[in-house]
């Protein structure tokens, strides 16, 4: 099975990212759930959100204490919740922000994870070009499929189609095509 986490605020789209993630992984032939986790239910609190991807049928409902990955929506939580609990030092860490890891203070995760593993993507400014929102999900959802290869980027693009009314679905899709390509091209660089 394979677990991902989503960090970010109330309103930042944490929950419609793993709900498309889901949606996705279902459409591409696997097992999946998705479900939010809130503390304080209002716009800019920190939310948790969780999706497991499997071959086989779903039975665990808790939330994901050990994730294969860490998606970040918004870096502010780095320092302020513990956003890589549980992750192994094999697991994937996803980042919305234009700095590297030692702006971000996260130098000793980058030397303690394998470095492949690890990408931060502009994605609340890939978001405002393509839908002139600052929305980075669809974006995040891009980079995700980009930096572990869980699911088809297809998928993710029909799962975004399947969610928003049409000019809404191509902005987005063109948002996580964007996000898509930037870190596929980090990940090339590192093969070279």
């Amino acid at each position: 099975m394979f677990q991902i986490r989503v960090h970010g605020r109330g309103g930042q789209g944490v929950v419609t990212t793993a709900e498309l993630l889901s949606v996705a992984a279902f459409l591409d032939g696997h097992e999946a759930q998705a479900f939010p986790s809130f503390g304080s239910e209002r716009m800019g609190a920190p939310v948790m959100a969780f999706c497991r991807i499997d071959h086989v049928p779903i039975r665990v409902r808790e939330p994901v204490a050990e994730p294969d990955a860490v998606i970040v929506s918004d870096p502010t939580l780095l320092h302020h919740v513990a956003v890589f609990a549980g992750l192994d030092p094999d697991g994937y860490v996803l980042i919305n922000s234009t700095h590297g890891w030692e702006e971000l203070g996260l130098a000793d995760l980058h030397e303690s994870h394998r470095p492949e593993r690890l990408v931060t993507v502009p994605a609340t400014e890939i978001a405002r070009r393509y839908t002139g929102r600052p929305l980075p999900n669809a974006c995040l959802l891009g980079a995700f499929v980009a930096l572990t290869g869980v699911v088809a980027m297809d998928c993710v693009e029909q799962a975004i189609r399947e969610r928003f009314s049409t000019r809404v679905a191509e902005g987005n899709i063109a948002a996580a095509l964007a996000a898509y390509e930037r870190a596929g091209a980090r990940e090339e660089a590192l093969d070279a």
